[in-house]
């Protein structure tokens, strides 16, 4: 057998992400002591997939070197395992990127118990929803009747961050790239409402939808999105920033935002960020708030699976696109049978 896998071969700031990658096919890898050689079963396609392989990745993480395998998390099955701690159909949190098999140290891997569907420890409980807990909880801190706005609404981390918001007795905003999305956020999710923003000026359409102004905004865009929210924003409100995909869908130059710092000043605002691997240690108390709330049926996970290894960077570029609607996975094969 052999394993199929895609290495980069130039950053994606260069390029679209289809030409940034080119397919091997090698050997199986072997481990070594205390290694443990693992089967991919699913991938979690994330904004930060496209950063980590960019010529400037973030620095709270190693960017991928021309001729390595492009990396992402995986939930993994064990083949082989030569470290005490797993064993053969172990299933496992780990960082095996966009190939069949991988070898990794046991002390890089996590065993997980799958609560439910599989693709739910991507999503519900991943790191999509310990994102959104985090810095909603933490730096938002939403109080009943405050309104709250979160941009890429649709995606994994702002289809939480709105119904964990509305649970908290909030008026949630969110902003989505078209007519379909806004009214699933809506008719779904139960959003108080939802604007297009590929839909006329955004901080209009805003103006509208937020009459009382903004107390929180979780941000996973920057841009124009950030902008209209800082110009919007009520006294004392509370700005998470959590992602910059504008970064990456904007053909111009990077504008900088009006305002900053001087309404943050002003109207006494908040503007932090975080690093969400930083908090790996509040997965229980994220992952227990926010299943008992799928259970009672106050917070909906939608899935949106590619099948395939093959298509990886079709899944990934079609994220930058707005293709998906909630957490964007990558099939690449079944669980073994018990």
């Amino acid at each position: 057998m052999q394993n199929r896998r895609y290495v980069l071969v130039q950053h994606t700031d260069k390029a679209p992400i289809e030409e940034c990658v080119a397919w091997r096919t090698d050997l199986i890898p072997t481990p070594g002591p205390g290694e443990v050689l693992t089967r991919t079963l699913l991938l979690s396609v994330d904004p930060a997939n496209r950063g980590w392989m960019s010529s400037t990745p973030p620095s709270y993480i190693k960017g991928v070197g021309i001729g390595d395998t492009v990396r992402c998390s995986s939930i993994d099955e064990v083949v082989e395992s030569r470290h005490p701690d797993f064993r053969p159909g172990d299933v496992v949190e780990a960082m095996s990127g966009w190939q069949d098999y991988a070898v990794a140290a046991g002390h890089a891997l996590r065993k997980i118990e799958p609560r439910g569907e599989l693709a739910l420890e991507f999503s519900l409980y991943g790191l999509s929803g310990l994102t959104a807990y985090v810095g909603l909880m933490d730096i938002g801190r939403p109080k009943p009747g405050e309104t709250l706005f979160v941009s890429a609404a649709a995606g994994s981390v702002g289809t939480i961050v709105g119904q964990l918001a509305k649970a908290a007795g909030c008026r949630v905003v969110g902003s989505a790239g078209s007519d379909a999305k806004c009214r699933w956020l809506v008719d779904e999710l139960g959003f108080d409402a939802a604007v297009n923003y590929k839909d006329g000026p955004l901080r209009k359409r805003l103006r509208e939808a937020c009459p009382a102004g903004i107390d929180i905004y979780f941000d996973n865009t920057g841009g124009e999105a950030l902008q209209a929210a800082v110009l919007l924003a009520n006294e004392r409100a509370r700005i998470v920033c959590c992602g910059v995909i504008s970064r990456w869908t904007n053909d111009g130059p990077d504008q900088g935002i009006r305002g900053i710092p001087g309404l943050i000043a002003m109207k006494s605002m908040l503007m932090q960020g975080f690093i969400v691997f930083d908090n790996l240690h509040r997965r229980n108390e994220a992952f227990g708030v926010l299943g008992r709330l799928a259970a009672d049926r106050r917070l909906k996970v939608k899935d949106d699976l590619v099948e395939g290894l093959e298509n990886a960077p079709r899944a990934l570029a079609g994220l930058f696109a707005g293709q998906n609607m909630g957490k964007r996975i990558i099939r690449v094969a079944e669980r073994s049978a018990a």
